[in-house]
C-alpha cells in the first residue's frame, strides 16, 4: 500500500519537536508500505530538509519527502498562522492528486491539513484516513482565540466535512475521542492512539549535569520541553517561582527549553521580578540532544492553561518523553495524565491557578530526592507497558490497512 501522509509539521530527530509522524512511517515501512510524506517549513523542525524551490524532494530513512516551502512559526499571530495554513492546504491539495498512493492520512493540527487529505482522497478514489492531535475549533472557541463567528461557522463547517469524509478517525486523547463522537462521527470508527515514547531514544541515566546554562551542578532542576504559547500556561510556573522567592527558597532551578510567541513576555517578566536565580530560558534543542539531557534533570513539568478542554483532551509529547528519560512528573491540571500519574504513582498531581500547592510539590520533591528515582522507575514501567512507538505504531498501522480493505470491499 502507498499511504499519502500529510503532516504541515513533519520533522525528524534531527528538529526540536514531535516526531510522531517520522515513527509512524517508520512502522509503516517495516510492515512493507510506501509512504510520501507532504509536509512544510515548520522552524524548529528538522531544517536539513530545506527547500530550494516551492516543493523539494527528500529521502529521509526510507520516507520519500515532498516538502512545501511554506514557513510556520509558533512565534506568528494568528492572521499569520491562517495564512500559512490555507498556502500549505491548497499546495498539498495538488502535490496528493498527482500520487499513485492507495491511501490519504492527514494529521492535525491544523484542521486545515484534512481540506487536501479529503480532496486527494475523492480525486484519486482511495480511502481517507484523519488524526485529531487538538480538538479544533472546539480548543481555540475555549481559549478565546476563535471569536469571529463567521470563522467560527466555518470552522465546525470543515470539522464535520472532515469528519464525515474521513473512513476511519485516529484520536490522541480519550477527550478527543469524546469530542469526535459527539459531532455524530460513529465511535466504532474512532481508534485512540496516544503519542508513545520513544524507549531506544529516551532512556534514564545517571550522571550529574554540569552546565552553566542550567544552573548550578546541585541545584533541583524541574524542566520544561515545547512552546511557550497561550495554552502552555507558564506563567503558572513563574507564579510559584515568586511564591518560592518569598519563603526564601534557594537551590531550585525551573528551565524552560522551547520558544513561542509568549516568551519575550515570559522573560521580561521573570527578569522584571528577580527570578533569574530561579528561572532560566533555553533556546529549543533538538531530540537527540535533548534526549542526553532529560535523564539529568530531576524532574519533568507538565503546565497547560486551566481550560477543562485540555484536561482530557490533549496528549503531549512531553509527557512521554519525560516518563521514558526516567523523570518524575509534576502536573498542575487535572485529567487523564494527572490520573495517570496518580493510579501509578510516579509524580505529583497539583490543582490548577494554585502557586501554593505548586511551591509546596516543588519542596516535596526536592526534599525527597532520594525517592525520586523510584518515582522515575515507575514512570519508565509505564512507558514501557503502555505507550511503546512499536506498540502503538503497530496499532496506527493496523488502523490504516483496516481502512483500506473496508473501503475496498465496501459498495461504490
Amino acid at each position: 500500500m502507498h499511504v499519502a501522509y500529510i503532516h504541515q509539521h513533519f520533522s525528524t530527530k534531527q528538529g526540536s519537536t514531535g516526531t510522531r509522524s517520522y515513527e509512524m512511517a517508520q512502522s509503516l515501512i517495516r510492515a512493507g508500505h510506501r509512504v510520501t510524506m507532504i509536509a512544510g517549513a515548520f522552524d524548529i523542525g528538522d531544517q536539513t530538509l530545506a527547500a530550494a524551490q516551492r516543493v523539494s524532494e527528500h529521502n529521509v530513512d526510507g520516507i520519500r519527502v515532498l516538502r512545501i516551502s511554506e514557513p510556520y512559526s509558533n512565534k506568528m499571530g494568528f492572521a499569520r498562522r491562517l495564512l500559512a495554513f490555507g498556502r500549505f492546504a491548497r499546495s498539498a491539495a495538488g502535490l496528493v492528486g498527482e500520487l499513485d498512493a492507495d491511501l490519504v492520512f492527514a494529521t492535525s493540527t491544523p484542521l486545515t491539513v484534512g481540506i487536501p487529505g479529503m480532496k486527494g482522497a475523492r480525486k484519486l478514489g482511495v480511502p481517507f484516513v484523519f488524526e485529531v492531535r487538538d480538538l479544533w475549533p472546539e480548543l481555540p472557541i475555549a481559549m478565546g482565540i476563535l471569536k469571529n463567528p463567521l470563522l467560527i461557522w466555518y470552522a465546525k463547517r470543515l470539522e464535520r466535512n472532515i469528519y464525515t469524509a474521513a473512513e476511519r478517525i485516529i484520536a490522541l486523547a480519550p477527550g478527543m475521542k469524546d469530542g469526535i463522537v459527539r459531532t455524530g462521527y460513529p465511535a466504532e470508527r474512532v481508534t485512540l492512539i496516544p503519542n508513545g515514547c520513544d524507549l531506544d531514544l529516551f532512556q534514564p541515566s545517571g550522571g550529574t549535569l554540569d552546565d552553566a546554562r542550567f544552573g548550578e551542578p546541585d541545584d533541583f532542576r524541574l524542566v520544561f520541553t515545547g512552546a511557550h504559547g497561550l495554552a502552555n500556561g507558564l506563567d503558572a510556573v513563574l507564579d510559584a517561582a515568586v511564591e518560592l522567592k518569598r519563603r526564601g527558597e534557594c537551590g531550585i532551578r525551573f528551565v524552560f527549553i522551547g520558544t513561542g510567541g509568549l516568551k519575550p513576555r515570559l522573560v521580561e517578566r521573570s527578569q522584571a521580578e528577580g527570578l533569574d536565580s530561579l528561572v532560566c530560558w533555553i533556546d529549543p534543542i533538538p531530540k537527540g540532544e535533548l534526549a542526553r539531557l532529560l535523564p539529568r534533570m530531576d524532574a519533568g513539568m507538565m503546565i497547560l492553561k486551566n481550560y477543562p478542554a485540555f484536561y482530557y483532551g490533549t496528549s503531549p509529547n512531553k509527557f512521554f518523553d519525560y516518563i521514558a528519560s526516567g523523570l518524575p512528573v509534576l502536573n498542575n491540571y487535572p485529567g487523564w495524565l494527572a490520573e495517570m500519574i496518580e493510579e501509578h504513582k510516579c509524580g505529583l498531581a497539583v490543582p490548577p491557578e494554585d502557586p501554593h500547592s505548586f511551591a509546596n510539590a516543588v519542596v516535596e520533591l526536592r526534599d525527597r530526592r532520594g525517592e525520586l528515582a523510584e518515582l522515575g522507575r515507575r514512570g519508565r514501567q509505564l512507558a514501557e507497558t503502555e505507550f511503546g512507538r512499536e506498540k502503538l505504531g503497530e496499532a496506527f498501522v493496523k488502523t490504516l490497512e483496516d481502512a483500506r480493505a473496508t473501503y475496498q470491499a465496501s459498495p461504490k
